[in-house]
């Protein structure tokens, strides 16, 4: 059995200008961690490979190594200048270009979000592009001869899918926790590093196909969030405190 995860190398702080993607600046998405923890307990059960594909610059590969230390079999970097600026719709392009390479496959397994721009987007769109059934917010998973019965919750409802070969999900942040590293292995994955890197020509894609010419959106700006919340204690006993309480909320209007 194959099974290919998915997963983004994130950004842990608003850049001060563009975004530069640095070894220092990025980690592996906390989403994707469950998603790879699904998928080595798959290959437990039903044997096989796991591959960690990824896109992004050359400082994404610490990502596909801490996949590698978890226990991946294999590590694959689409990387290319080409590809710089590529919004869900260029990258989900990208990936399942990558995903057409790295077949046969069985299932494909993505995170529900990223913690870096949340659109929750890349699964269903790269699973649309190569034609294979999706379903999103997997929590639970049980095998089947030719397939899986998958369940997940939606508006108060729980429901269950089952799906033949090759198909997708996505995976539920808390349907896993996911296995601690040891350092041997941190230590294995980082020093005999040996992720796959392909250009745009090994994904057979074209320029105006990815990065800013193939994306239909285009991010503006990104910074960090102003909080104006101000801390303010009340001094005297707690009737006064409760007085002053109820006064600066009926001078506000949010009591009558």
């Amino acid at each position: 059995m194959h099974i290919i995860v998915c997963i983004k190398s994130v950004s842990v702080k608003a850049p001060e200008a563009g975004m530069i993607r640095s070894h220092d600046s990025t980690e592996l998405n906390p989403f994707d961690r469950p998603v790879l923890e699904t998928a080595l307990r798959i290959r437990e059960t039903r044997c096989g490979i796991v591959t960690a594909l990824s896109m992004g610059p050359e400082s994404s590969i610490s990502a596909i190594s801490e996949a590698r230390a978890m226990g991946v079999d294999r590590g694959v970097l689409t990387c290319d200048p080409a590809l710089a600026g590529s919004d869900t719709l260029a990258t989900s392009t990208a990936l399942a270009a990558a995903l057409s390479k790295l077949a046969p496959f069985d299932l494909v397994l993505f995170g529900t979000r990223t913690s870096d721009s949340d659109t929750g987007q890349v699964g269903p769109q790269t699973a649309l592009l190569l034609g294979i059934p999706l379903v999103t917010q997997v929590y639970s998973i049980e095998h089947r001869d030719s397939g899986l019965c998958v369940e997940r919750t939606a508006d108060g409802f729980i429901e269950k899918f089952e799906l033949s070969f090759p198909a997708a999900l996505t995976i539920h942040p808390s349907s896993v926790q996911p296995r601690d590293i040891d350092l041997a292995g941190i230590g294995s994955a980082f020093e005999e590093e040996n992720t796959e890197i392909w250009n745009l020509s090994d994904l057979e894609l074209s320029p105006d196909q990815v990065g800013d010419a193939g994306s239909p959106t285009k991010v503006l700006s990104i910074s960090r969030a102003k909080r104006h919340k101000i801390c303010e204690f009340f001094k005297g006993d707690a009737l006064e405190q409760a007085d002053e309480l109820i006064k600066r909320l009926s001078e506000s209007g949010m009591i009558g």
